[in-house]
Order: structure tokens, then C-alpha cells, then sequence
């Protein structure tokens, strides 16, 4: 089986694309099952129930989050209201929603887990051993893990804890997708960022004049306004055996709006 996963969908723009594109981008690369991250589609943190809704109408399977889950205000009635979409396993148990979701799509029960890092991000308990507790439970023939962390030691950490246990780990968060997919010796697919799927010419989204003077003029406050231009889509695709679990190809996928491949 084929599973696509979906970089950081950014602003207007991004989840437009998406949208419009998606189900011609399953086809294309005969995609049985897609998982995007989705904290970002909101302009510019965060998901409404809206854009939930639209994401899952228009191909994506799951929506996993991470440390802008509840920029907005909707969030916990998406939480609540929407099954096709989780939050980080590892944020305190009173938070709305959940971490893990398994959905059986015939040719496999497909189930998907969210961790939040715990390096120069949002308060949460450990990725390590949430996971490994929710592996004891979880009842799937493959298992995806979206490490949503800050630091690129911490998300290669959590692929190599994992290696053997799920089919694949990949990150969110920063943006900037990586050259380093791979299958691990335990058969575990992993790239460490899948990148963004938004305004390519922007600083991770957002209008870049508006970041450089942010630097620029340290200790000032700036109002972020998401950029216009360009979408680059960027994700990974993971080739899964479900009778193992085991990946066994890893194609990662980065193009632009004027040069689709179908």
C-alpha cells in the first residue's frame, strides 16, 4: 500500500492547493491513504471546522497537529466533533481530543500517532514514552508517526526508538523539508521534515519583509501576515507492506504549482 504524508499546509494558499489538487495527486501516484498536518492551515495558526471538514471532502484521510492545535478558537470543538483529526499524544490528558486514531480502509488497518518534541517547544509530557505506551494498545496492521518537534536530533531519536515498531516516522514543524528519507534496519520508513505545503517565496509562510525586519529590529512586536506568490507542495511517500508492517520504498515529492507531474 501507498501512503502519502502532507508537509505543514500553510495559509490560504497552501490548503487551496491542496483542495484543488489532492485527488488528482492520489491518482496520479495511486495514493491509498493520506495524512497531512494541518496546524497551520488557518491564517495563519491553527484549524477550524471548516478547513477540517474541506481537507478531509477533498482526500485527506487524517489531520494530525502540533504545537499551534489550539491557536484558534474552534479547536477543541474540532477536536471533539471531527474523528479524522488528532493531536499530540503527549499534551496533558485534559486537552481536548486525541493522539491516535486507526482506520481500517480494507486493505489495512491504518493507524496514525501525533508526539509533540519537548526541545524550545510547547510544554508537554515525553514523546518516548507516551508512544511506547500507546504501541501496547494500538490495534493496526501499519502504523504511521507524525514527531511534530523542533530540533532535527529529536524527531532522528524518535525514528530510531521506533525502528521496527511502526512503518514509518516522519517530521513536522519547521518547515524546510529534508534530503534524508530513508528506510531504517528495522524496516521503518523516515525523512526527518516533509517540509511545506505553502508560499514558497515567504520565510515558513509568512511575508519574508516582515520577518527580516522582526530580526532586524530585535525586541519589537511585528503582526505575522501570511505571503502570497508561489505554492510548493512537499511531502513523502511511503511504500508499506501490510502483511509486515515494514516499509519498503520511500519517494519524496517537492513541486510547484506551475510544474505539477500529472
Amino acid at each position: 500500500m501507498r501512503v502519502l504524508a502532507i508537509g505543514d499546509i500553510v495559509a490560504e494558499d497552501g490548503r487551496e492547493f491542496v483542495y484543488n489538487n489532492l485527488n488528482r495527486i492520489r491518482d496520479f501516484y495511486h495514493i491509498d491513504f493520506c495524512i497531512a498536518n494541518g496546524e497551520n492551515a488557518a491564517n495563519t495558526n491553527g484549524i477550524t471546522a471548516d478547513i477540517a471538514n474541506t481537507l478531509i471532502a477533498r482526500g485527506v484521510d487524517v489531520i494530525t497537529m502540533g504545537n499551534h492545535t489550539f491557536a484558534n478558537k474552534e479547536a477543541e470543538y474540532v477536536l471533539e466533533d471531527n474523528p479524522n483529526i488528532i493531536r499530540p499524544l503527549n499534551f496533558p490528558p485534559e486537552f481536548e481530543g486525541v493522539g491516535v486514531v486507526v482506520k481500517d480502509i480494507g486493505i489495512a488497518r491504518v493507524g496514525v500517532i501525533n508526539l509533540i518534541g519537548r526541545i524550545n517547544m510547547t510544554p508537554a509530557d515525553c514523546p518516548f514514552h507516551a508512544v511506547e505506551r500507546a504501541l501496547k494498545t494500538i490495534d493496526a496492521d501499519v502504523i504511521f508517526v507524525d514527531m511534530h518537534a523542533e530540533t532535527t536530533s529529536e524527531r532522528i531519536a524518535m525514528a530510531h526508538f521506533l525502528d521496527g515498531k511502526v512503518s514509518a516516522v516522519f517530521g513536522t514543524h519547521t518547515h524546510v523539508q529534508t534530503a534524508d528519507e530513508r528506510i531504517l534496519p528495522g524496516g521503518t520508513g523516515f525523512i526527518c521534515d516533509l517540509g511545506m505545503t505553502g508560499v514558497e517565496d515567504s520565510v515558513l509562510g509568512v511575508k519574508k519583509e516582515i520577518i527580516l525586519d522582526f530580526y532586524y529590529q530585535a525586541g519589537k512586536r511585528f503582526r505575522f501576515e501570511k505571503a502570497e506568490g508561489e505554492v510548493f507542495f512537499h511531502g513523502c511517500i511511503f511504500e508499506v507492506d501490510p502483511s509486515t508492517g515494514k516499509t519498503t520504498a520511500v519517494e519524496r515529492l517537492r513541486f510547484s504549482s506551475s510544474h505539477l507531474p500529472y
